[in-house]
């Protein structure tokens, strides 16, 4: 009788680890779940010109909405813009709260190890922005002296790497978004503001403010699209789509909007 039960007991245990292994197959259903719930959530910060940002009647514009608003309609479903705290993005992203982060995102390392990114879709760089009046040329000039930054941005990053850089600095100062850094460094609350080139060059033409950017940049870039660790389905989708995009004309187009040139390197 003992053995038998035994027997028994090892079947019912070895039935529960196959269950438990059924339930945990890895199945990616990333892109079926977008599909079927008709609705692609894209993470983004709303106030980083000309990638993403609010226009004069509050609506969310920018040059990577309507990337993603193009890749929505041909997968089939509407695109959600769903602003976030750039500095809990990740947390955003792995609570379900949206499907990508997906707004000027750096792709990094250490970022890779947590994410699973698109390939590169455009170049960028780390710079220096100061005020036209001021006497800094290089790096090295501003020794000494306060540097303001996104928080959890790759402004942040950039500056940690340049440890040469970082130690001669003065202080570093956190702000919520790059728009408030550039507030304070108009005001001489900083002497600088480390942030994307892309988004300076967009800001100093469009506001016409008294600013420019040094020529030595802390570091290049590439940006993608960043999404769950598991969700290679979807990413596949996304990537596959602006492949086509690139292929058809319609990036180009895109980028002679918002940049005056086309300067993507989708299917480069």
């Amino acid at each position: 009788m003992k053995k038998i039960l035994l027997s028994v007991a090892a079947i019912f245990c070895a039935a529960l680890v196959f269950a438990g292994g059924a339930k945990d197959t890895g199945e990616d259903n990333s892109l079926v779940k977008v599909k079927e719930a008709g609705v692609f959530v894209m993470g983004l910060d709303d106030s980083f010109p000309p990638m993403g940002f609010r226009d004069e009647n509050n609506e969310i514009v920018g040059y990577d909405v309507d990337l993603a608003r193009e890749v929505s309609i041909r997968m089939g479903v509407e695109l959600k813009t769903q602003p976030i705290d750039w500095n809990a993005k990740e947390q955003e992203l792995n609570t379900s709260k949206i499907d990508c982060i997906w707004n000027g995102f750096t792709i990094t390392p250490e970022r890779a190890k947590m994410l699973t990114f698109t390939k590169p879709y455009l170049k960028n760089a780390q710079v220096l922005v100061v005020r036209e009046d001021s006497s800094y040329k290089t790096l090295k000039d501003l020794s000494g002296k306060n540097v303001g930054l996104q928080a959890g941005s790759s402004a942040a990053n950039a500056l940690e790497d340049a440890t040469d850089f970082h130690a001669s600095l003065k202080n570093v100062v956190e702000f919520k978004d790059n728009l408030m850094a550039l507030m304070d460094l108009e005001v001489r609350g900083v002497d600088a503001v480390v942030m994307d080139l892309l988004v300076a060059n967009d800001n100093i033409n469009r506001s016409g403010k008294p600013c420019r950017i040094l020529a030595e940049s802390l570091s290049s870039e590439d940006y993608g699209i960043g999404f769950r660790k598991n969700d290679v389905a979807l990413m596949s989708e996304v990537q596959r789509v602006l492949e086509e995009m690139a292929a058809d004309g319609t990036i180009a187009k895109l980028g002679k909007k918002w940049f005056g040139a086309d300067i993507s390197i989708v299917g480069k």
